[in-house]
């Protein structure tokens, strides 16, 4: 039987694939002797130079505000981030550390557990290559969050028996993460991938489903101060006060999904009003131009990531005046970017930040 082909995968999950694709041999032929692994030489990513006047950017900007990007494996990012050209591979496995020397960012999203949940250990990798002030944004995996499982170009192929269970909620998400990071724990996102007619025509028992396995979580902040559990929806219809009520009755909260499948910014500040005063997650996927479906559409447009191509003027200052009044009101927020978003994600932020010097009280 010919083993599953990793071409189907996103980049970053099939930079982490090489154990779950290998091939084996027949099980009617000898098995080969093992020879050493051939591993070409890998040069160490280092951070680009800091600009004084991006440092002090990065000085006026308030504690609580955390900003950074969607993953961190562009080669395109060089003089934005690295000092050097690497390939996309060394710098998912070995890049996080220089990432993370940027006064910008802060934060930054995991976004391969949504393919597949990691152990404690590989999120305890992460926190190691980080500061003592950073702080991680975690996807939950497909495996909770999805009603339906799927094939691998995407369509639903049956239902989903894992969906917002609890005890896999804990075990493959909370509790790993917790263990990992640690302290290093910013925000554990639950994102309810898009729904079928079923769910949606049943929402009060799927509000009452997500109820239930939000009550059965861990206290995330006796571990980590910082951490916060969000939801992050993809069908407006969603965002009612009956799924604020279920967020509030169980300190979580709203993360705002920045996309077309979902109204504007601006629309979803009421289910923001109903968590008031509270933390701010928000992850800025794509802009709004390339449509309900147009994430691939964007990647070409954009690729290598090294310019601002659509600026977003409208949901930069949105996101810069939210974030500036959770800050002041002393919660967390956590703003995470894509390239898909502008361009650019490390140059995204460099303008958010800009625009929360702006706003920010003198």
């Amino acid at each position: 039987m010919t083993p599953a082909s990793p071409v189907g995968l996103p980049v970053q999950e099939r930079l982490f694939a090489d154990e779950e694709f290998a091939e084996n041999p027949p099980a009617s032929a000898p098995a080969p002797a093992p020879s050493p692994p051939r591993r070409r030489p890998t040069r160490t990513v280092l951070p680009a130079p800091v600009p004084p006047a991006l440092q002090a950017l990065a000085d006026a900007l308030p504690r609580p505000i955390r900003l950074g990007t969607s993953s961190w494996s562009y080669p395109g990012w060089k003089g934005l981030v690295w000092e050097d050209t690497h390939p996309a591979g060394d710098l998912s496995q070995h890049g996080l550390a220089a990432y993370a020397a940027h006064p910008l960012l802060r934060t930054v999203c995991i976004d391969r557990t949504f393919y597949r949940p990691l152990q404690a250990e590989e999120y305890a990798a992460y926190a190691q290559c980080v500061g003592t002030d950073f702080r991680f944004v975690v996807k939950a995996p497909a495996r909770v969050t999805d009603a339906l499982v799927r094939g691998e170009d995407g369509r639903g192929m049956q239902p989903n028996v894992r969906f917002l269970d609890p005890q896999h909620a804990v075990d493959d998400f909370v509790a790993p993460a917790l263990a990992g990071l640690g302290e290093r724990c910013g925000a554990l996102v639950f994102q309810l991938s898009p729904l079928s007619a079923h769910w949606l025509h049943n929402i009060d028992r799927l509000l009452t489903r997500l109820d239930t396995m939000l009550g059965a979580l861990p206290s995330v902040r006796s571990v980590a101060p910082d951490a916060v559990i969000a939801v992050e929806v993809r069908d407006g219809v969603l965002l009612t006060p009956a799924l604020a009520e279920v967020l509030r009755r169980h300190g979580a909260t709203y993360c705002v999904g920045v996309h077309a499948k979902l109204p504007p910014l601006r629309e979803q500040l009421p289910m923001l009003r109903a968590l008031w005063p509270g933390p701010l997650v928000c992850r800025w996927n794509y802009h709004r131009r390339h449509g309900a479906f147009g994430f691939d559409e964007a990647e070409q447009a954009y690729a290598p990531f090294d310019r601002l191509v659509d600026p977003d003027l409208d949901t930069r200052q949105g996101l810069a005046r939210v974030a500036l009044a959770t800050a002041t009101a002393g919660h967390a927020a956590y703003i995470t970017i894509s390239n898909k978003a502008e361009g650019s994600a490390p140059l995204s932020v460099n303008a958010l930040a800009q625009a929360l010097q702006a706003g920010a009280p003198t």
